[in-house]
């Protein structure tokens, strides 16, 4: 097995091409069908049927799309409805960054691949796990996509000007329903979820205070506060776990003088009645004749004198 720099195996493994298409269908398949709400939900604001199909066909972002009506459909400016819309559709550049290294397609047709760049294609292709997978799951699910999308757009369109009034029908809720019904899968962790929680009690509390579409992206200021919380909770907690960001002070061994206690031969050097070398006695090699003959004849006895 070898790896390449982008992390794609090439030892031929991996699902076999069938397993691949039937997922990728799948997936298209799915969501394509959706692409009907989104017809209904697009006539019902007041767009054509020449505007919706060219939202779907140019666009080709469903939560971009979904977006861009519902503010116009509340009666929001068209510029600040194409800036949520936009905002929401940044996300696929970053998947795009990611993908240029997996598909690793020839430069001309990088820019056809680039309108196929979505949250649906992205999941299907980062989950293969060789190059030919990733490429054949792309693609399939792109075009199958695609060609969904733009099918049911155009019928529900038509649908919504046969049936007249989409809001008898409750028909203008399909929008914001499939909008969350596509998002409620991605909330997977503790700090998405709060994104999301805040995001919607931002949108909601500045609803009746702010032009329609204004809300959207004020809300979109959910995911950096959360964020910064969450790094100032991750900052204190290290700071607890090492005593408040002071160094340990490390303990004496046992035995060894503590910092700025001096030794036992420091004080003896320090005291001059201590360092006083003590005198030595000769060694028995080093002692004289004479010296040897009074060891040899033992201590003067009291009282005795010599005879002379």
């Amino acid at each position: 097995m070898r790896d390449d720099s982008a992390g794609v195996r090439h030892d031929g493994g991996g699902k076999p091409d069938s397993a691949v298409v039937r997922d990728a269908l799948g997936v298209g398949v799915a969501v394509g069908l959706s692409g009907f709400a989104f017809g209904v939900t697009s006539a019902g604001s007041g767009l054509t049927l020449l505007q919706t199909c060219a939202l779907s066909l140019l666009v080709f972002t469903g939560a971009s799309q979904f977006a861009l009506v519902g503010a116009l459909a509340a009666g929001g400016n068209p510029l600040t409805a194409a800036a949520g819309a936009f905002f929401l559709g940044v996300r696929n550049a970053f998947y795009g960054l990611r993908l240029s290294q997996l598909l690793a397609l020839p430069r001309a047709v990088r820019p056809f691949a680039a309108q196929w760049v979505i949250d649906e294609t992205a999941a299907v292709a980062l989950a293969q796990p060789t190059r030919r997978s990733i490429r054949i799951g792309f693609t399939v699910t792109g075009l199958s996509l695609y060609v969904l999308w733009n099918l049911t757009t155009l019928l529900g369109a038509l649908g919504a000007e046969a049936i007249g009034d989409t809001a008898v029908w409750g028909l203008d809720a399909a929008g914001p329903a499939v909008f969350l019904a596509l998002l409620a899968p991605m909330l997977r962790t503790g700090t998405e979820r709060a994104v999301a929680g805040l995001a919607v009690v931002l949108g909601l509390g500045l609803l009746p205070v702010l032009p329609a579409g204004v809300p959207v992206l004020v809300a979109a200021l959910a995911a950096p506060a959360v964020l910064y919380v969450e790094g100032r909770r991750a900052g204190r907690k290290e700071d607890d776990e090492t005593g408040g960001g002071e160094p340990p002070r490390d303990e004496p061994e046992q035995g060894e003088p503590e910092q700025g206690e001096p030794e036992p031969s420091e004080l003896v050097l320090s005291n001059p009645v201590l360092s006083r070398p003590e005198p030595s006695e000769p060694a028995p090699d080093e002692q004289g004749p004479g010296d040897r003959t009074l060891n040899e004849q033992g201590p003067e006895q009291p009282g005795r004198k010599e005879d002379r």
